[in-house]
């Protein structure tokens, strides 16, 4: 993800044009390391989080509250004490560094007009929230940093604050001797020891670094991001793995102009806040955000803001779904494999014993052909040749010399027997264990599709209802709130997607009226897919569209084409004491289609 230097322009760009001249109303801390200020600017009312959590550290506004401990803790109560109704007169960003300032106005017990600073560092595990006087001494911290925690640099009350020189990196806004165009002077403050950004310094720093170019791009200059030195390099078209110190002129230049001409973005205050999306394992996951558009990512869906803020709320919180729901699908997610990986062995060893039970016709005949012709074997032979009056061809029968014909002829007719029973009671098997396979494929898949915590409740459902988990003694069944997913075509054509196996049954047997039609990807696991008519004609374009549905939603989601059979549901059958979702039928239409869903509107 890019939290560098540049997003934290763009949220000080906003929080600047939002909140500059606003008072500060509300102070409350709702976790030890996060503030939540509300603040009245411009006749409207906003808050703000700024949290230096060391995992996630924050900072946007949001409309969302947060509830605080009854007793304030002791930052909380100081800040109350000096900042409460202060003015915010500046909010800026020193360079490119991951650091706002808010310039605040406040009057003292005795009316005299103070200014104090409130610095948001967000820098990872170093993250911190400091409170200065207006000669940079540190009033107080969220995180007390002392010297036997860092020999950089002690956060303290009394210690004067600066920003720590750890790494040397340079001010990448200093482009040619100026540092600032537009309104970016408002918000950004130069670091004037900071060398300027000129074409001849960047071909020095790129071949003193034997290492690849986006690399060397984020480690010499401040505020880049991996993802966006990597978009640098892409939209100079240049490998971004090249090593940066074998680059020839022409290639450098053309990393110059585009880092110039993105550092011109930044200091004007044009950004295009952007959220990046992979449809793979058939969810809509977030992987990646940035003030400014991603063109590498050009293969990717990318959704547009208006403002950083709901890019970091959305993106964080998608985040944090996604996560949450993979880590609360574990445990199912190991049950159904442990029980596929068994029954696959299984399988396997089945059809192993079934190829050997092909030996028994043979068997069968070796007995039939003793009987005879064996009046003719001498006692003691070891084998036999007869003619095999089935196929016209003369056989070597191999014989016990201790046995006689007719005792050699029972003893093939018992082989025969035996492997005939063990070949119709596999034939019986091996169909329920395919059927297993089939059946805990669907479950796995179904967990792929998974996106909240009652689809994954349904699904333990159905586990336990087949068996896989133990329903704990006087446990009730779960109460199923999981729906499918409802989308509309491009003709307004109502489409239903199950979500498992249960919702599966329910859409096609319960829900589904005869004249609608039904869709399911060819031979594998996948959803059952409604297309509600209403007893209208329906258009090609909406079978279409709810064809991508099963493909999408389906084992084969990574395919370019998938293979979708469709038919109407009146034509659809279960089996009796079928598996959940198994269905029969026996004329169809087919079609192969892709899998991209994005022209579909998702209603829930």
């Amino acid at each position: 993800m890019a939290f560098d230097g540049i997003t934290i322009a763009n949220i000080t760009k906003e929080l600047h044009d939002t909140l500059l001249g606003g008072r500060i109303y509300k102070i409350a801390q709702p976790e030890s390391d996060e503030l939540l200020l509300t603040i009245k600017s411009n006749g409207n009312q906003y808050r703000l989080l700024l949290s230096a959590d060391a995992s996630l550290p924050l900072v946007y506004l949001t409309e969302k509250n947060k509830p605080s401990p009854l007793t304030a803790p002791g930052f909380c109560m100081l800040l109350r004490k000096h900042l409460q109704n202060a003015r915010i007169t500046a909010i800026t960003q020193p360079g490119l560094e991951r650091i706002i300032h808010f310039h605040l106005e406040h009057l003292n017990e005795l009316g005299d007009l103070c200014q104090k600073k409130l610095i948001v560092e967000v820098m990872g595990k170093h993250s911190n929230i400091i409170f200065c006087d207006e000669n940079d001494h540190i009033i107080d911290s969220v995180k007390h940093i002392s010297a036997m925690v860092s020999s950089v640099r002690e956060v303290l009350p009394g210690r004067p604050y600066f920003i720590p020189k750890t790494q040397d990196k340079y001010n990448p806004l200093r482009f040619s001797n100026q540092y600032t165009q537009g309104d970016a002077s408002l918000f950004l403050k130069t670091t004037e020891d900071s060398v300027p950004l000129s074409y001849v310094n960047l071909c020095a720093h790129m071949r003193e670094k034997p290492m690849p170019l986006y690399k060397a791009l984020y480690s010499t200059y401040t505020g880049l991001s991996p993802i966006i030195a990597q978009e640098i390099c892409f939209r100079a078209s240049i490998d971004a793995d090249m090593p940066a110190n074998v680059l020839e002129e022409a290639a450098l230049s053309s990393v110059y102009e585009t880092l110039t001409a993105m550092m011109e973005q930044v200091a004007g205050g044009n950004f295009s806040p952007v959220i990046v999306y992979d449809r793979g394992n058939h969810a809509r996951t977030p992987i990646e955000f940035a003030a400014l558009p991603l063109t590498l990512y050009a293969d990717k869906e990318s959704e547009s803001f208006l403002c950083i803020s709901e890019v970091l709320e959305r993106y964080y919180a998608e985040k944090s779904t996604v996560t949450r729901i993979r880590q609360k699908s574990v445990d199912l997610r190991r049950i159904v494999q442990t029980a596929l990986e068994r029954n696959v062995k299984k399988y396997d060893l089945q059809l192993r014993q079934m190829k050997d039970t092909e030996k028994k016709d043979k068997y069968k005949v070796y007995g039939e052909l003793i009987n005879t012709y064996g009046y003719n074997v001498e006692p003691g032979a070891k084998s036999m040749e007869a003619l095999n009056y089935y196929t016209n061809e003369t056989v070597t029968i191999p014989l016990d010399d201790t046995l006689t014909p007719q005792e050699n002829a029972q003893k093939y007719f018992d082989k025969y027997g035996k492997l005939k029973r063990t070949y119709e009671a596999l034939s019986e098997l091996t169909i329920q264990v395919k059927e297993e396979i089939e059946h805990l494929e669907s479950i796995l898949t179904a967990l792929d599709i998974a996106m909240q915590e009652e689809d994954l409740t349904q699904i333990k459902e159905e586990l336990v209802e087949s068996g896989y988990i133990r329903r704990k003694g006087g446990s009730k069944k779960a109460k199923i709130t999981s729906r499918p997913f409802h989308y509309v075509s491009s003709d307004g054509f109502h489409i239903y997607v199950g979500k498992n196996n249960l919702q599966n049954d329910e859409l096609t047997f319960k829900f589904a009226t005869g004249g609608d039609w039904w869709f399911h990807a060819k031979q594998m696991p996948g959803s059952h897919v409604i297309l509600k008519t209403e007893g209208a004609e329906v258009p090609d374009r909406a079978f279409e569209e709810a064809a991508r549905l099963a493909a999408y939603y389906s084992k084969g989601r990574g395919q370019d084409k998938v293979e979708i059979d469709y038919i109407q549901k009146k034509q659809v059958k279960k089996p009796a004491g079928a598996k959940p979702g198994f269905v029969v039928y026996y004329t169809n239409y087919s079609m192969a289609i892709d899998t991209d869903i994005s022209g579909l509107t998702q209603l829930s």
